[in-house]
């Protein structure tokens, strides 16, 4: 690396792996001298047209003066990266700084000329595109701001590189070239860019895994048994529409149960897109570079040993993944359960499942291999009590997801026209700032239910560490539109609603059956999830299908009711036969009102629970021998062909075994609902915010303020001076050692004053004792101060400041903080010790709109208490949430800012006054969620 002390140091943080447009990966890094020979080569295999496009001249080859010049970079005002496959290099990029001359230049120069070279094998791939996200990045952090490019017209695809890239630019003209200048701070154009590009390309590497055209299992037995020999016979016999091969260095013959074998992947004739490994953890990197080197462009790994095993397994799965990334594959697991995709094109099964899942509409990732399993039972069985009223499009087990999380298969569900519903179980979050931002954008298009653990993670799980509790990052969770549940059976439930049943248009729920007590206990269980039930209709234990058809049709015809849930007991001696007809009865009552979602619950009535599900008819279907169990039925659909369930959308109805179940699933839909009708409109930062602020002048005060060090908490001066440049004005407290100073301050501050304690264990404690307030004279303050001093201490122990007194009104505080994992929260709350102790805060994802600032306001349990509650006067709650804007705002535009805490606030019917504040600085990170694209570092 570079040694010379002319030069900074090597610049690891730069160092990225990269998804490209096609799906595969490569490595971002910088150029060192010790890259002389890869540039070379990399120079011999670029076409003489691209040479011409970089240098506009025949250029053929490199010399030593150039080889030099593009190795040896300061990383400040001479910086290279290439991007690097196989360790090799696919494209470079540089910029040199220069003068408003053009010339050479050092900082303050904030402008630098770049260029690009990619080898024509990769053109298309997105890499320029990538590097120049990458290139900017570094830029920014040396001190530059603006990027100008000199391209010939005929260049015509490195002109697009720049100009989608969507900085702001201007273009001209000049000596038969173009000469392009922008500048590189982001703007809301480049971060949708930036995103669209992320999201095509991650989903882009997940298809390539769902749907191979070949695949490969390597750790194939030779004897049935075995995991390997398993997942051979899961992916033949689920009918895998692609080519089979199985692998073992042991084989001898070229066929296994009629699937061609071979030693070793690389004697595969042909190109495989996925393997799936299952060879012990020693093997694997053998058997990673004997794929890297056939050009396998994905692995699903079973194989154990790894990160859940302990610290040298950890290691192991570094290099697994670094292994992998090199050669531009990306990794399913390891320790993963598998993959599985029912749609009739791939029929792919490579999982440690038997038996492939109906197909249907709803997409399903889980950490846990036992979770999936579990989840894959239920679904499959229509089992728990639930109807099974669809399948699964997609299936992914992540295992210890070193690679492919969570993340990046929401990239692929987000625009699949095949998945309607996504159900996750996650174990833990490697990145939640990504997740939030993806699961916002995700559920406006399609629900999103998640189970979370609410312990550590497993040992496998790399995760960023949170100083959030458990149940805040829940409720950043369900902001973003997230439907978070909190068992299996609650994700099943809310799932297979959502598949099949439209969303509900409000919380009124019509409520109709033939036993008066069921009614009864759905009507509580919608009071408890919030709904507004209406009066139950019992139709008698006598009621006929027909019957139930009348009711059904009239509820849902009714304009007052939202949804409807039909509650069912089984007539004493009635059959599959009856069943069916009911279950016919109430499909085609609901068909006659499609906009309106319906629920069945029954009581262990498998029959009418295997007709609602029916699919291939929707006539009344005969009567079996043995079916008047009711779970046999249940038992008899699950062994019928996985082509059973349909594609086409059409209407089928839930139906619970508890009217508790039921109830819950339509009230996470009713409030999933609500927010999908929010976030078409999510608000904004009104423009006389903006009035108020002085951006520029904050960034200057800060950059002072971190000179000093690293990081540091502000002084009251200094505090009240960075919130004033964003119009948050804060009461001054003068320090009181002694009474004669006291009685000074009150004058220069104006009677009446507060005198207050600020000792730690009494500073915000009014309940204590160490505040007395509206002291009207000198007489008043001196007796108060001998009070405070002869029940608490000394005036060093107690730290007294004088206050000139607010106007009354509801104490409140305000807190902004940059959490490691979630990113910057806001957070609200009443001041004092029974919110503290009730964990009374609403908290939301900065930066805030208008809308979610009222909303954060309103979301407390004491509330009411800012509103008027028994009599009080209401206080002013626009000025609240003003302030509130004005703290999202200053921490989203200094990342400097980790902390903010305004406490208390006295919010007054007109007004609010803002006592006690603090503000914590830090140097921000090198890169976060908005700069250039990356995969987890390993």
């Amino acid at each position: 690396m570079q040694s010379s002390p002319d030069r900074h140091e090597y610049p690891a943080h730069w160092e990225a792996d990269v998804v490209l447009r096609d799906g595969g990966t490569a490595r971002v890094r910088p150029i060192t001298v010790d890259d002389a020979e890869r540039l070379v080569s990399f120079y011999e295999q670029v076409s003489d047209e691209s040479k011409y496009y970089r240098f506009f001249a025949p250029y053929p080859r490199l010399s030593a003066k150039d080889v030099h010049r593009f190795t040896h970079h300061d990383f400040v005002d001479r910086v290279g990266l290439a991007a690097t496959v196989g360790g090799e290099f696919i494209a470079t990029v540089r910029y040199d700084r220069i003068g408003t001359d053009g010339t050479p230049a050092s900082a303050p120069a904030d402008e630098a000329e770049v260029a690009f070279l990619v080898q024509d094998a990769h053109q298309g791939r997105g890499v320029a595109s990538a590097l120049l996200e990458h290139i900017g990045a570094v830029a920014r952090e040396r001190g530059i701001r603006r990027f100008a490019a000199e391209v010939l017209p005929a260049n015509t695809k490195m002109i697009k590189v720049f100009t989608d890239a969507g900085y702001t630019q201007k273009r001209s003209f000049e000596d038969g070239v173009v000469r392009l200048e922008f500048d590189l701070e982001p703007t809301d154009r480049s971060l949708a860019v930036q995103y669209a590009r992320e999201q095509r390309a991650e989903a882009r590497s997940v298809q390539r895994l769902l749907a191979p055209g070949s695949v490969a299992v390597i750790g194939v037995g030779r004897a049935p048994g075995g995991v390997g020999r398993g997942l051979l016979d899961n992916i033949r016999d689920a009918g895998f529409t692609g080519r089979l091969h199985a692998v073992n260095k042991a084989f001898t013959d070229k066929e296994l149960d009629g699937v061609p074998a071979y030693r070793s992947v690389r004697d595969i004739d042909g190109p495989v897109d996925l393997a799936v490994v299952a060879v012990p953890a020693e093997h694997v990197p053998q058997v990673v570079t004997e794929c890297g080197e056939h050009g396998v462009q994905g692995l699903v790994v079973i194989s154990a040993g790894y990160a859940e095993s302990g610290p040298e397994g950890r290691e192991r799965q570094r290099e697994l993944v670094r292994h992998a990334r090199a050669y531009g594959m990306r990794i399913i697991g390891p320790n993963a359960f598998g993959i599985i995709n029912t749609h009739p094109d791939v029929r792919l099964n490579a999982s440690l499942a038997n038996e492939r899942p109906r197909p249907g509409r709803i997409g399903l990732f889980a950490q846990s291999g036992a979770i999936g399993i579990a989840l894959l039972s239920r679904l499959h069985r229509r089992g728990g009590g639930v109807t099974g009223v669809t399948g699964v499009s997609t299936f992914v087990s992540s295992g210890n997801r070193a690679d492919v999380s969570g993340n990046d298969v929401l990239q692929y569900w987000y625009d699949d026209p095949d998945t309607d519903v996504v159900l996750m179980y996650l174990e833990s979050i490697g990145n939640p700032r990504k997740f939030t931002r993806l699961a916002r954008r995700t559920a406006a298009a399609k629900p999103l239910v998640v189970v979370q653990g609410a312990g550590s993670a497993p040992q496998g799980h790399a995760v960023r560490a949170t100083r959030l509790p458990h149940s805040t990052v829940s409720a950043l969770l369900r902001q973003a539109g997230v439907i978070r549940v909190n068992t299996i059976t609650e994700l099943v439930d809310t799932g297979l609603l959502l598949a099949r049943q439209p969303l509900p248009g409000g919380p009124r729920v019509a409520i109709l059956g033939n036993s008066e007590s069921l009614g009864l206990l759905t009507y509580d269980a919608c009071l408890s999830e919030g709904l507004r039930p209406l009066p139950p209709l019992d139709l008698t234990t006598a009621a006929s299908p027909a019957d139930f058809h009348t009711a059904l049709s009239r509820a849902l015809a009714d304009d007052t009711c939202d949804a409807v849930v039909v509650t069912a007991i089984p007539a004493v001696g009635e059959g599959s036969a009856g069943d069916a007809a009911l279950a016919e009865a109430l499909r085609s009552a609901a068909g006659q009102v499609p906009g309106k979602p319906v629920l069945v619950v029954h009581v262990e009535l498998g029959g009418l629970a295997e007709a609602l599900s029916a699919a291939a008819s929707t006539a009344p279907q005969a009567a079996t021998p043995g079916a008047s169990h009711p779970f046999r039925a249940l038992d008899r659909l699950a062994a019928k062909p996985p082509e059973d369930t349909p594609r086409d959308g059409s209407r089928l109805i839930p139906a619970y075994p508890a009217a508790e179940r039921a109830v819950r699933a339509l009230g996470e839909a009713v409030r999933y609902a609500q927010w999908r009708r929010e976030a078409a409109d999510p608000g904004k930062v009104p423009e006389s915010i903006d009035a108020a602020i002085d951006e520029k002048g904050a960034a200057r005060l800060i950059d002072s303020l971190l000179a000093r060090g690293q990081g540091l908490t502000l002084g009251t001066e200094e505090t009240c001076e960075l919130l004033g440049t964003y119009g948050i004005q804060v009461h001054r407290a003068l320090l009181a050692p002694t009474p004669d100073a006291a009685a000074r301050a009150a004058r220069d501050l104006g009677y009446p004053v507060a005198l207050k304690a600020t000792a730690p264990h009494l500073r915000h404690r009014a309940d204590l004792g160490g505040v007395r307030l509206d002291l009207a004279d000198e007489d008043q303050l001196r007796r108060a101060y001998a009070e405070l001093t002869e029940l608490f201490g000394t005036p060093e122990e107690l730290r007294p400041v004088v206050q000139r007194m607010a106007p009354r009104g509801v104490d409140t505080v305000v807190r902004a903080v940059i959490d490691p994992a979630a990113g910057a929260v806001l957070s609200f709350g009443l001041a004092g010790a029974a919110s503290q102790l009730l964990d009374d805060v609403a908290h939301r994802l900065i930066p805030v709109t208008d809308r979610e600032a009222t909303s954060l306001v309103r979301s407390i349990r004491t509330a009411p208490l800012l509103f008027g509650w028994r009599g009080s006067a209401p206080v002013d709650t626009a000025a609240l949430e003003e302030l509130l804007l004005r703290v999202s705002r200053l921490v989203d535009d200094h990342p400097e800012v980790v902390a903010v805490t305004l406490e208390p606030v006295v919010v007054a019917p007109h007004g609010l006054s803002v006592l006690g504040a603090s503000v914590r600085l830090a140097p921000p990170p090198a890169r976060d969620d908005l700069g250039p694209r990356t995969l987890p570092a390993y």
